[in-house]
C-alpha cells in the first residue's frame, strides 16, 4: 500500500483535494472535516500502463495520510463512503476497488454490500488463517469475490498453505529482499495467481517486476494517492430505526416507499447503493419504488444497519453506554442465532432486531410497550423484549447476562431453554461477545467524525 499526496482535480460533486491539509488554518479544516467525507484511492496499472483498478484507502480528513487506530473501523468507513457517501461510479468508474479487510469484517454481513465484480477483498497481513477463515474465504469466492493477499514479502510454508484460497498476491517491493524476488514471484505465478508489484518506487523496480512476470503494478513511480471529498449526508437515527422496524416485519413496497420519502438523506445513499453494479440494471432508476425493488429488502436492511452505526449525529453514540450496549447486544444475538440455526437467516435477522430495539425505549425516553407498539415490530420480537418469552426472549436473557459478565451459559443450559441452546457454552459465549464488541467498534468512529 502506498501513501502520498494527491496531484490533480476532477469536476463534479466529488472533489480531488490538491491542497495540503497543513496549509489550511485549523478552524477551516475542522469545518471541512465535519461537512465532508473523505476517501483515498491509488491507481493499480497493467503491464501497458493502463488503469486496471484502485486501492481504496481510509482518510479522516483532507490530509493525504491514514490515521488508522482500528483496521475494522477504517474498512467499515471505506465501504460506507465508497458505496453511499460518494458512490461507486464516482470513486471507481468502470474499474475494480481493492479494499483492505481484517478478520472481523470478513465474517460480517457488510461484506455483501460490496458487489463482488467491483471489489477485491485485500486480506491484511495481520490476519491469521485457520479452518474457520478458510471456510469463509471459500464461501466468499464461491459468491464471486476475488481475494488478494496483502504485503507479501517472503516465501514461506504459511504462504504456500494459503495460496489455494487466494486469487491475487501483492508482493511488497520495499520489504522483499531483491535476491528472493525471482523465486517468490515464480512460485506464486506457478500456482496460477495474479501478481501485483506494490510499492514500486523507481523505473528499475518497474522494469524488474515486468521481467519477473508481474501482471499489475502499484506505487509512487506511477501515481500518488488522491483524496476524494464529497458532502456528508447524515442519516437521522430515528428514521433509520423506523425503516428497520418496517423491514423487520416484511412491510410492503408502498410502506417502505412512504417512509423513505420522509428521509431524503437515506434516499440519497440508497440510490447510490442501487447505482453500484451489484444489481446489474444497466439503466437509471426512475422512482423510489423501482429503487426498493431493485435493491431488495435484505440489502436495504444491511445498509440501514451500517448507517445506524457509521453515520448520524442526533445522539452522541460514541459516548452513550446505552447505545453501545444495544449495538453490541444486537450483534451478539445475531451471531448466537447464526450458530444455533445456521440455515435460518430469518431467525438471525429477528435476533439482531431484538437486540437493537431492546434498549431503544431508553434512548427515545419512553416505555418499551409504547415504543414497540409505534414501531410495529413482529410479535415474536415484541414478546421477546416485553416478556423475555420465546427463543428470542431466551436469547435476549443470555445476551443481557453475557453483557453483565454473569453466568449466561446457565441460562442457555436451563430446563426452560429451547432445544439446542445448551450448545452455547461459556467458551463460545465469550468468543461471540468479543466478536460483537469488535463489530460495534467497526461502525462507531464515523458518528464521532
Amino acid at each position: 500500500m502506498s501513501e502520498r499526496h494527491p496531484v490533480r482535480a476532477e469536476p463534479g460533486h466529488v472533489e480531488v483535494l490538491a491542497q495540503r491539509a497543513d496549509s489550511v488554518d485549523p478552524a477551516t479544516q475542522a469545518q471541512f472535516v465535519s461537512q465532508f467525507v473523505y476517501l483515498g484511492r491509488q491507481p493499480i496499472l497493467d503491464r501497458d500502463g493502463a488503469l486496471n483498478a484502485y486501492e481504496l484507502l481510509f482518510r479522516s480528513g483532507a490530509h493525504n495520510y491514514a490515521e488508522v487506530s482500528d483496521d475494522a473501523q477504517a474498512t467499515a468507513q471505506v465501504v460506507a463512503r465508497t458505496i453511499g457517501g460518494i458512490g461507486v461510479p464516482a470513486v471507481l468508474g468502470p474499474h475494480r476497488g481493492f479494499v483492505n479487510i481484517d478478520r472481523a469484517l470478513l465474517f460480517n454481513d457488510i461484506v455483501h454490500l460490496m458487489p463482488p465484480e467491483r471489489f477485491v477483498l485485500e486480506i491484511l497481513e495481520t490476519v491469521t488463517f485457520d479452518a474457520q477463515l478458510v471456510r469463509r474465504l471459500t464461501d466468499l469466492r464461491r459468491a464471486g469475490f476475488q481475494v488478494a493477499l496483502d504485503d507479501v514479502s517472503e516465501l514461506s510454508s504459511e504462504l504456500i498453505a494459503v495460496l489455494p484460497y487466494a486469487d491475487i498476491v501483492k508482493i511488497d517491493f520495499l520489504l522483499t529482499q531483491p535476491a528472493a524476488l525471482a523465486k517468490l514471484a515464480s512460485v506464486v505465478r506457478g500456482h496460477g495467481k495474479t501478481l501485483i508489484a506494490e510499492k514500486v518506487e523507481t523505473r528499475d523496480d518497474f522494469m524488474l517486476a515486468r521481467e519477473l512476470g508481474f501482471d499489475l503494478f502499484q506505487g509512487y513511480f506511477f501515481a500518488r494517492p488522491q483524496v476524494l471529498a464529497a458532502p456528508r449526508n447524515r442519516s437521522p437515527r430515528p428514521a433509520l430505526l423506523r425503516l428497520l422496524a418496517l423491514l423487520s416485519r416484511d412491510a410492503g413496497i408502498v410502506e417502505l416507499e412512504a417512509e423513505l420519502k420522509l428521509n431524503p438523506s437515506v434516499v440519497v445513499q440508497l440510490l447510490r447503493l442501487v447505482n453500484s453494479s451489484a444489481f446489474g440494471l444497466g439503466r437509471d432508476i426512475a422512482s423510489l419504488r423501482e429503487a426498493v425493488i431493485a435493491t431488495g429488502t435484505r440489502q436495504i436492511t444491511r445498509w440501514a444497519q451500517l448507517l445506524l452505526y457509521a453515520d448520524g449525529g442526533d445522539l452522541p453514540w460514541r459516548a452513550d453506554p446505552l447505545v453501545q450496549l444495544a449495538g453490541t447486544r444486537s450483534r451478539f444475538m445475531e451471531l448466537a442465532a447464526n450458530w444455533l440455526r445456521p440455515a435460518d437467516d430469518d431467525f438471525a435477522d429477528a435476533a439482531f432486531m431484538t437486540g437493537i430495539f431492546s434498549l431503544v425505549h431508553v434512548v427515545l425516553g419512553s416505555t418499551p410497550a409504547a415504543v414497540l407498539e409505534k414501531l410495529g415490530l413482529a410479535p415474536q420480537i415484541r414478546e421477546a423484549i416485553v416478556s423475555r418469552s420465546g427463543p428470542l426472549g431466551t436469547l435476549l436473557r443470555i445476551a443481557e447476562a453475557a453483557g453483565e459478565g454473569a453466568d449466561a451459559a446457565s441460562i442457555a443450559a436451563g430446563s426452560d431453554a429451547p432445544a439446542g441452546f445448551a450448545a452455547l457454552t461459556p467458551e463460545l459465549l465469550a468468543e461471540l461477545n468479543l466478536s460483537a464488541a469488535a463489530w460495534f467498534g467497526a461502525h462507531i468512529e464515523e458518528a464521532a467524525a
